[in-house]
């Protein structure tokens, strides 16, 4: 195991570190991470403490941890309606998930951050050309010719950039009137209001504008930052360790690192090797972590694993994120419930639907049907249920634009309808009317 005591923000750096780009200089790279060492922290740490806090809720089932946004952001998409569209689609979620769910809901955004991806190779060949893989917007461009692809640090300097003006709006819209509670039914999307899932949201906004209409009228203060406000946390995969780096600042109250590019970071299936860099990293910084975990994991490593990144067992601290496929949960989740249980884990049980659940549709396109989604969810919450665990929260890939990149859902999207309007450059996400449905769905679940 990892020495606990021996932990700097530069020690990664004598670990294997997979993921990374090869960087033509890395003589331009320490120019860059140099720059963004001295810039502003992009979230404090007073607001990840409290993030961890609410997690700690999610813990015993007093919270629910909704997480949800891009695959990976484009800087051509960083404009103020796609902001407020992802925002929208979180909020209704959120209220949903707290209204009919009855459960306070933890609202966290793959969003302000998500700008780099892994790959399973360096290099991609197209008609006997090769050029390094497309690795996220902070690395090198889609584009397939030698310019766009070879990596450049410069696009981390970007990235900063890019997600420091997303919070500036983020924390405008949520702190500025806009989440306000009697604004409920100004969230449906135009394209949503229309559908079955709009006319149910519609129904319960109702409810809600009159539950307020209700309190005002018997004298109960409606003027109050719970009403009129609301917390939208930032999350990323912490990828690139050079750039978490560099962002990673001694908090002045408590003399504590946290890693201040989100408020949560977390590491996917590529880069949570125990001996890894990526691990040796994030266990010396006190963000709240996530990890993910897939149908093929290795029970004493996701052990091993725990004890590293949460060796006090702070509850809050961890949470794993299952994204086993719809076909797997009934089989390889409930030994990882029962073992964590034996063992006292404080955990967050947060359901992937998304990434075990992809094919390719005869037109080509990389896909997910919403029923595969929602039956992995209900594994989920099943499974939990029969161990006398808690299901703590869900991760989506969505956003608030009416694309058909998923099949099914109220609409029935088939797969002949996915290129009417597929616009990732990842992977395929939920719709505003599907992450809606999907909302319903889960909130019954929370409430059984």
């Amino acid at each position: 195991m990892v020495n606990q005591k021996e932990w700097t923000k530069t020690s990664w750096r004598n670990f294997e570190a997979l993921q990374q780009p090869n960087w033509p200089s890395e003589k331009e790279v320490h120019k860059v991470l140099e720059n963004l060492s001295i810039l502003p922290p992009l979230v404090f740490a007073g607001e990840i403490r409290s993030l961890k806090d609410m997690l700690a809720k999610a813990v015993i089932g007093d919270a629910f941890l909704l997480q949800g946004g891009d695959c990976s952001e484009n800087f051509s998409q960083i404009t103020a309606p796609k902001i407020r569209e992802t925002l929208k689609v979180m909020l209704q979620m959120a209220i949903v998930l707290t209204y009919a769910g009855g459960k306070p809901v933890i609202k966290v955004g793959r969003i302000a951050g998500q700008f780099a991806k892994p790959r399973s190779s360096d290099t991609e060949t197209i008609n006997g050309t090769t050029y390094p893989s497309y690795r996220g917007d902070m690395v090198n461009h889609a584009e397939f010719s030698e310019k766009a692809r070879t990596p450049n640090p410069k696009l981390m300097l970007q990235g900063y950039n890019m997600a420091a003006s997303t919070l500036n709006l983020l924390r405008a819209f949520t702190r500025g009137g806009f989440a306000a509670l009697d604004r409920v039914q100004a969230w449906n999307q135009e394209f949503v209001v229309q559908s079955p899932m709009g006319r149910s949201y519609n129904r319960l906004a109702k409810q809600i504008d009159q539950a307020i209409r209700f309190m005002n009228t018997i004298g109960i203060p409606t003027d109050t930052p719970q009403v009129h406000q609301t917390q939208l946390y930032t999350s990323h995969e912490a990828l690139l360790l050079g750039y978490e780096e560099a962002l990673t600042r001694i908090d002045s109250t408590s003399g504590d690192w946290y890693d201040c590019s989100a408020h949560m970071l977390w590491i996917g299936e590529r880069t949570r090797q125990v001996d890894g860099a990526h691990v040796e990293f994030l266990r010396g910084v006190l963000n709240p972590l996530g990890v993910k975990v897939g149908p093929d994991y290795d029970l004493d490593n996701i052990k091993r694993l725990i004890d590293v990144l949460n060796p006090e067992n702070e509850p809050g601290r961890l949470t794993l994120i299952t994204r086993l496929g719809m076909k797997n949960v009934e089989k390889v989740l409930p030994p990882l419930l029962r073992e964590a249980k034996k063992e006292g884990y404080n955990i967050v049980w947060s359901c992937d639907p998304m990434h075990a659940n992809t094919y390719t549709a005869e037109s080509g396109h990389k896909t997910r049907n919403f029923n595969d989604i929602l039956a992995e969810i209900t594994c989920f919450f099943e499974a939990h249920w029969s161990e006398g665990t808690i299901p703590g929260g869900v991760h989506f890939e969505m956003t608030g634009d009416n694309v058909t990149e998923c099949t099914g859902g109220a609409r029935n999207i088939i797969d002949e309808e996915l290129h009417n309007n597929y616009l990732t450059s990842c992977d395929p996400r939920l719709n505003a009317e599907q992450s809606l449905e999907v909302a319903f769905q889960i909130a019954d679940m929370i409430r059984s």
